[in-house]
């Protein structure tokens, strides 16, 4: 018999504190990518992983070390933490939402051989034979839970598994013997809104309404079907006020943790092609009205977010109501956790990336409030704003075969939908490397278009600028080297010149002239000023007040000329 590895994630949370326990799993690619989200997300300052195998003689677990990271010499560490949460002393301590995710963590991997949550362990008699005829599973969860502890809390190793066992054994204790005395509702049998109804005045409702809901799921094949289990359940539940409460809250628990979890969701959503399309799915999923009055309204995100089907489409009509909120949390952390980590939305297409980027932030900037606080929303996106901004995104989104004018213009729309201070700050450098560099002057000067199409091109990218969301320190420059290169291009094709001297109307030139120096057809900068120096000139001339006087459209555009203020 082989034996058996897994590995755990230990971290610190400040200078001079014990390592404690984060998580464990049988998958060390999934340890060393979520030690490396800690670090990065700032929950620690140092990390730290490790191999832990069974010696399959002395049925004790050598631990080595695989992978550190942060301040790993934190100081001298203290005999106790403060903040501490406290122990779970009463079997009912094990049934919150803080000790089902604890639990979650140290039986993960079982768990997931056995495809159940915290809850269903909780409330079957089954699932908890099985795990305590596994041998080593649980003692080696308690081991894993009391040596952080024992450690943090300045108490014996062995003083705190002998706690944390006696608790255990209360636990199951309780669970068998309403099990055998036939406590335990068959909702099966009896009917959902009946069962809740007779247990609405019960002090253990919860309980015996969890064994039951954790009884009628469990035949589910995997976790979509688990979750149609429990939305069948809610479709029954009962009217009356204080038995429908407690029926949905039972369901609540189950249904949060199977959506909170990533095989549950991949299940649910029948595996979405990439991170971007899931991460879409989930907030079409919890957002609700407000995502989809946006998705009729927008086309961009519309384009972005995908259609649900089957049971996700079901989940979504109930989230959309009152019901549910812990679900709706779970599923919009998941997205939030999702943003501030480093995986790519869109793996083979950066362009996309940043149009799902763009549809993901105004959909749950729209839920705010509902789902989530907004700040949190900004501060995902700014920190995912961040991996937009890095050279080897910045190569694929530019490609190798557009022209310097359509690099600037990509380069543009990264800065339009990049958000902190910062990330504006980066994006405005990496268009300045391009717009100061020499192949976009000769690009621009020697390329097949007309001036005038030349100088309309970059008028329209001064605009795209300004609109960019820059700061005026940023654009400024920028705007003001559009005008340098577009007083080049006028100069090149003597424009000016010619358009003053060509056999025109009079009204046409000036027409023309005013659009230039007004920044419409032009850069602003050196040639916006000099055509409002010859459309005034031609505008004095003694022989354009005959012609102006039959062109009273001219003369308003010449009045507009002389209130406006040609920007920088």
């Amino acid at each position: 018999m082989s034996d058996q590895v897994h590995y755990e994630l230990f971290v610190r949370r400040k200078p001079g504190a014990q390592w404690t326990l984060d998580m464990a799993t049988e998958n060390r690619a999934n340890a060393l990518q979520t030690a490396e989200e800690v670090l990065e997300q700032g929950r620690a300052i140092a990390v730290r992983v490790t191999k832990e195998t069974l010696d399959p003689e002395t049925r004790e677990y050598k631990s080595i070390s695989i992978f550190t990271k942060g301040q790993v010499d934190g100081g001298k560490p203290k005999k106790q933490r403060e903040d501490l949460d406290p122990l779970c002393v009463q079997p009912a301590d094990l049934y919150t939402a803080h000790a089902r995710d604890r639990i979650g963590r140290l039986l993960d991997g079982w768990l997931a051989r056995h495809n159940a949550t915290p809850f269903e362990l909780l409330h079957r008699p089954d699932l908890v034979e099985k795990l305590e005829a596994s041998g080593t599973d649980l003692q080696h969860a308690l081991q894993k839970i009391a040596i952080p502890e024992a450690e943090a809390r300045g108490m014996s190793v062995h003083e705190l598994i002998r706690t944390f066992q006696g608790l255990v054994e209360r636990t199951v204790a309780n669970l068998m013997k309403a099990f055998k005395k036939g406590n335990l509702p068959d909702l099966d049998k009896e009917g959902f809104a009946r069962a809740a109804e007779r247990l609405s005045t019960d002090p253990d409702r919860a309980f015996l309404l969890g064994a039951g809901v954790a009884a009628s799921i469990a035949p589910g094949k995997n976790w979509a079907e688990k979750i149609a289990r429990l939305l069948d359940l809610a479709d029954a539940a009962p009217s009356e006020p204080k038995a429908r409460a407690a029926a949905l809250a039972a369901i609540e628990q189950p249904l949060a943790e199977i959506v909170g979890s990533k095989a549950g969701m991949a299940d649910l959503l029948d595996g979405a092609e990439d991170l971007g399309s899931t991460l879409a799915a989930m907030t079409r999923l919890s957002g609700g009205g407000q995502v989809e009055t946006l998705i009729r309204i927008e086309p961009g995100v519309r384009n972005c977010m995908p259609e649900l089907s089957g049971t996700a489409q079901r989940l979504s009509k109930w989230l959309a109501g009152d019901d549910f909120p812990a679900v709706r949390v779970s599923i919009a952390q998941r997205v939030l956790k999702e943003l501030n980590g480093v995986r790519r939305l869109k793996p083979a297409d950066a362009e996309a990336e940043i149009e799902f980027l763009r549809a993901l932030a105004m959909s749950l900037t729209a839920a705010a409030g509902r789902i989530l606080p907004p700040e949190d929303i900004t501060g995902a996106f700014t920190t995912r704003s961040k991996t937009l901004l890095n050279g080897e995104f910045i190569e694929a989104l530019l490609g190798r075969d557009r022209s310097s004018r359509d690099e600037i213009q990509m380069l543009i729309r990264l800065a339009e939908n990049v958000m902190g201070a910062v990330n504006k700050r980066m994006a405005a450098r990496w268009l300045s490397a391009n717009i100061q560099a020499l192949r976009f002057e000769k690009e621009l000067r020697q390329g097949p278009d007309s001036a005038a199409a030349k100088l309309a091109m970059l008028a329209s990218l001064q605009r795209s600028l300004v609109r960019s969301g820059l700061v005026v320190e940023d654009y400024g420059p920028l705007c003001e080297k559009l005008g340098d290169l577009g007083a080049m291009v006028e100069a090149d094709a003597r424009l000016l010149t010619m358009l003053v001297r060509a056999p025109a109307p009079l009204p046409q030139k000036l027409s023309v002239l005013i659009r230039l120096a007004m920044g419409e057809a032009g850069p602003t900068g050196p040639v916006a000023d000099r055509a409002k120096l010859e459309a005034m000139k031609l505008a004095r001339a003694p022989e354009a007040r005959v012609e102006l006087a039959g062109s009273p459209e001219t003369v308003d555009l010449l009045k507009e000329l002389v209130q406006h203020k040609v920007a920088a």
